[in-house]
């Protein structure tokens, strides 16, 4: 089966709640003391709605107060499409982007991180995961995944029941 049949969960990564805890904690860790203002940032903006939990975990590790969010729609289902903006965070706090950390899940093609970028150049692009083609966007990452590669994120996902490989139960 070539990999342009394959469906999405074929090549899966996937986060379990624990997983997406410890690497926003890497995240924070590689950030600490890399803010432009004696080491330490102004604000969180997290990319919803992927970036909510990685930028809450950031924001406590660093003990961020202030946190906003960005709305950038790109996704519709499993399709990407145009990029755009829905919610800006607070004018007043970004300027352009200087002292501020933008924290989002994964970088996929990077076109929302680019458009994120085109506003506020002068902030701090995090993710927790990067793809290849979305990386030249990030500042700061902690896993590096194959292009074709989904990830599921346990917001996403529920459990149940597995049927064993040899049908036997």
């Amino acid at each position: 089966m070539a990999a342009a049949d394959r469906l999405p969960h074929e090549k899966g990564f996937h986060v379990s709640w624990d997983q997406i805890h410890r690497d926003a904690r890497a995240l924070a860790w590689r950030l600490d003391g890399r803010g432009p203002d004696g080491g330490t940032w102004k604000a969180v903006v997290a990319i919803t709605r992927g970036g909510l939990v990685p930028a809450m975990i950031v924001s406590r590790e660093l003990d961020i107060r202030v946190v906003d969010t960005i709305s950038v729609q790109s996704y519709n289902n499993q399709s990407q499409t145009e990029a755009r903006v829905t919610k800006a965070p607070q004018a007043d706090l970004m300027g352009d982007g200087e002292g501020i950390l933008v924290v989002d899940d994964l970088v996929d093609s990077g076109k929302t991180l680019e458009l994120v970028r085109s506003l506020y150049p002068r902030a701090h692009f995090a993710t927790v995961y990067a793809k290849p083609k979305g990386r030249p966007m990030v500042d700061t990452y902690i896993t590096e995944v194959s292009q074709d590669t989904w990830i599921f994120f346990p917001w996403d996902m529920a459990l149940q029941y597995v049927q064993p490989y040899r049908e036997r139960d």
